[in-house]
C-alpha cells in the first residue's frame, strides 16, 4: 500500500476512536500522542493499530478493566514537542488519566516534566505517562519521576547487550557511529562509545557523527565518509525515512559489514531494504518475531496481520504496557488514584506473550527484559514484515538486559 493510503487509513483509525470515545462515557481511556501526520506518520498510525489491537484482544477480550472497556483515543502531535504539550491539555481536559507516546524522545521529555508539573499542581486530576518507545536514558535516570513508566529496554541497555554481542565477531576493529542529532541519537553514540572502549579495547571508533533529524535528503556524503574510514561495523539510531536514507546510501557506496540498528524494520522500511540488506541489517530488540516465542505469539501476530494487514508488529512491547496497565488498574481496585495504579505497577512482573518476563523495576520504573539481535533476511522466516517476504530472525539473546544496570534516578513518591 502507498504511503498516502497508509495516512489516509490512520486518518480514518484516528476518527473511529474519536468518535467512540465521545459515545463511550464508561470507558477508561488512554491518550494515544503520536505522529499521525507528517514524514513519521507511518510509524504513528501502525502504533496506533498496535495499540488498539492489544487492547482489544490483551484487555478487553478478557473483561476490560474494572468491568469497563479500555479504550484509545487518538492525537497528532505532528513530532513536535510544543504540539504534544497542547494534545497533552486537551486530553487532560476530556478527562483522560492515562498518556501513551513512544516516538521520540524529545517529545518525551517535554511530557515527562509537563505531567510532573501538572500532578503537583492538580492532585485530583493526576495523569499517569505510559512511554512505549522514548529511550532516552535520562527518563529513568535525572529525570524520572514516579509517574513515568518506560516499558522499552533504554538506550544503554540496548547498546550494552549489542556490544555484547559485536564483542564476540573478532573481524570488527573499525565502528562508525552516526545518528539523528538530538538527545536520543546523543544517548546512542554516548552509549556506543563508552561500551566498545570497555569492551573492545582492539576496536577502533572511525567515525562519530550527527545529523539533523529529518532533514537530510541525500545520505550519500555519510555513506562516502564511512567508506573512505574502512568501517567494518556500522552503530546508527536513526529511524524512519532517515534510516532508509543512511541505510540505503551506506550498502549502495559498497559496504558489506553489520549495520547494527535501533529501528531499521518494518513501516516500509524492511520491504525498501529488501535483498540489499539481507544479513547487513542488524537489528536490537525486544519481542522477536522469528522464530516465534510460542503458538500463542504466532496465533496474535496473525490475528494483527488479518485486521491490518497493511501494518506489521513493530513494537511489541505495546502488548506489554496494555496487559501490565491494564493488571494495575485492576490490582488498584481504581481507574482515578494514580498513586495506587502506578504502586501497583512498581516491581510487577509479568508473563510476556513474546517470551520470558518483563519486569517494571521499582527504583526508576524501567521495564528489565531479554534484549535480541536479529537479522534481516528471508531464510526460514515465519513472520515477514512490509508483506515483503524479508524479515527479522533472532540470532541471540541478553536474557533480563540491564537488570543490573545503575541509575542516578531518586524517585520522590507523593505520601
Amino acid at each position: 500500500m502507498k504511503r498516502t493510503a497508509k495516512i489516509l487509513f490512520g486518518s480514518a483509525l484516528i476518527g473511529l476512536v474519536t468518535v467512540g470515545s465521545a459515545a463511550a462515557e464508561d470507558t477508561v481511556k488512554v491518550a494515544f500522542i503520536d505522529p499521525l501526520s507528517g514524514p513519521f506518520a507511518t510509524t504513528g498510525t501502525n502504533g496506533l493499530a498496535e495499540w488498539r489491537y492489544a487492547v482489544e484482544n490483551l484487555v478487553n477480550a478478557k473483561g476490560g478493566v474494572l468491568g469497563k472497556k479500555m479504550e484509545v483515543v487518538a492525537f497528532d502531535n505532528k513530532i513536535s514537542p510544543k504540539e504534544s504539550l497542547i494534545q497533552l491539555k486537551v486530553a487532560i481536559d476530556q478527562g483522560i488519566r492515562f498518556i501513551a507516546q513512544g516516538n521520540s524522545s524529545g517529545v518525551a521529555n517535554a511530557l515527562t516534566d509537563a505531567i510532573k508539573k501538572h500532578n503537583k499542581r492538580n492532585p485530583d486530576k493526576r495523569v499517569i505517562f505510559i512511554n512505549y518507545s522514548a529511550v532516552d536514558p535520562a527518563l529513568t535516570n535525572k529525570k524520572c519521576n514516579f509517574w513515568h513508566f518506560r516499558f522499552d529496554a533504554n538506550a544503554d541497555i540496548k547498546m550494552d547487550a549489542l556490544t555484547d554481542v559485536m564483542k564476540d565477531d573478532k573481524s570488527i576493529d573499525k565502528v562508525y557511529v552516526i545518528g539523528q542529532d538530538y538527545s536520543f541519537g546523543k544517548a546512542v553514540a554516548k552509549a556506543a562509545v563508552t561500551n566498545i572502549k570497555k569492551k573492545m579495547p582492539n576496536a577502533k571508533i572511525v567515525g562519530n557523527e550527527l545529523h539533523p533529524i529529518g532533514k537530510v535528503k541525500d545520505f550519500t556524503p555519510y555513506a562516502r565518509k564511512i567508506m573512505a574510514a574502512g568501517a567494518n561495523a556500522v552503530i546508527t539510531g536513526n529511524w524512519g525515512a532517515d534510516m532508509v536514507g543512511l541505510g540505503k546510501a551506506v550498502i549502495q557506496a559498497g559496504y558489506k559489514g553489520p549495520i547494527y540498528t535501533y529501528y531499521a524494520a518494518a513501516t516500509g522500511i524492511t520491504k525498501t531494504f529488501g535483498k540489499e540488506g539481507k544479513d547487513v541489517i542488524r537489528l536490537v530488540q525486544e519481542g522477536p518475531l522469528n522464530p516465534p516465542a510460542t503458538e500463542r505469539t504466532s496465533n496474535y501476530i496473525n490475528g494483527f496481520k488479518k485486521k491490518y494487514p497493511q501494518f506489521d508488529i513493530t513494537q511489541a512491547r505495546i502488548t506489554n504496557a496494555a496487559e501490565m496497565l491494564a493488571k494495575a488498574i485492576n490490582k488498584a481496585g481504581t481507574a482515578t488514584d494514580m498513586v495506587k495504579i502506578g504502586t501497583a505497577l512498581e516491581g510487577m512482573e509479568h508473563d510476556s506473550i513474546w517470551g520470558g518476563k518483563i519486569m517494571m523495576r521499582a527504583k526508576d520504573h524501567q521495564a528489565i527484559q531479554d534484549v535480541h539481535i536479529s537479522v534481516h533476511t528471508d531464510d526460514k522466516i515465519q513472520h515477514d514484515l512490509d508483506n515483503s517476504g524479508f524479515g527479522l530472525m533472532k540470532e541471540s539473546t541478553v536474557v533480563n538486559a540491564g537488570a543490573n544496570s545503575p541509575t542516578s534516578c531518586k524517585m520522590k513518591r507523593p505520601s
